[in-house]
């Protein structure tokens, strides 16, 4: 009896798991939006798992701050208020443009060939106007700039604040231009860290952030 409880843990731990995940990628892709309603038979049913892993991992993402429960609908996409959503921008323009400047310093030439690369990448899903493509490439981007920051600490601190933001991102890349934009903005801030300029690289980190973060907010506006 003991030998099947210990198997049996982390099957269903994986299984929560993988929903988590998947449900978590449909919201960074846009799939899933502000104040869209989950419930939990429905998602057990889409994984053909019980309920019980279902609700758990709706559990998690609320934990994340990437949902939370309605009496009446059950699981909802969180949708944030402007005010709440002003104060993380102003907070990550500060974090993010830190960990650009440290980037700059601090990045291998392995990494800052591979941010390169990935900017060239990111240009065909700009010309192609592959939105979900460029949401990708956009979220590997950023990630590859905390980690050559190599600040663990400064890292944790954006991603957790990024999370919070994850639903309306996709979104924003809808906006007449926005996408353009962001890619252009992109390339000053890859330029400067491959090239190692400290100052340049914070201050277009900081503008990326400012200018991408007032199209956000004018889209959650709308979205009320």
């Amino acid at each position: 009896m003991n030998d099947t409880t210990t198997t049996a843990e982390p099957a269903a731990a994986t299984v929560t798991d993988e929903v988590r995940l998947a449900l978590e990628a449909d919201i960074r892709q846009g799939r899933l939006r502000p104040g869209d309603a989950l419930d939990v038979k429905a998602v057990a049913e889409r994984f053909g798992i019980s309920r019980t892993p279902a609700k758990e991992a709706l559990l998690q993402l609320a934990a994340a701050g990437l949902m939370n429960f309605s009496p009446r609908r059950g699981a909802v996409v969180t949708r944030l208020e402007p005010r709440e959503v002003f104060g993380m921008l102003e907070v990550l323009a500060v974090l993010e443009s830190e960990a650009a400047r440290l980037s700059a310093r601090r990045m291998s030439n392995e990494q800052r060939q591979a941010l390169d690369a990935l900017q060239q990448e990111a240009e065909q899903a700009v010309e192609g106007d592959d939105i979900a493509a460029y949401t990708a490439l956009n979220l590997r981007l950023h990630d590859l700039i905390y980690q050559g920051c190599d600040n663990a600490y400064l890292a944790g601190q954006i991603v957790r604040i990024r999370e919070r933001l994850a639903a309306y991102r996709p979104v924003s890349f809808e906006r007449p231009g926005r996408m353009k934009a962001s890619h252009r903005e992109h390339g000053a801030i890859v330029r400067a860290i491959v090239r190692g300029d400290e100052p340049e690289a914070h201050r277009a980190m900081n503008e990326h952030i400012t200018v991408g973060g007032t199209a956000q907010a004018e889209l959650m506006l709308r979205m009320r």
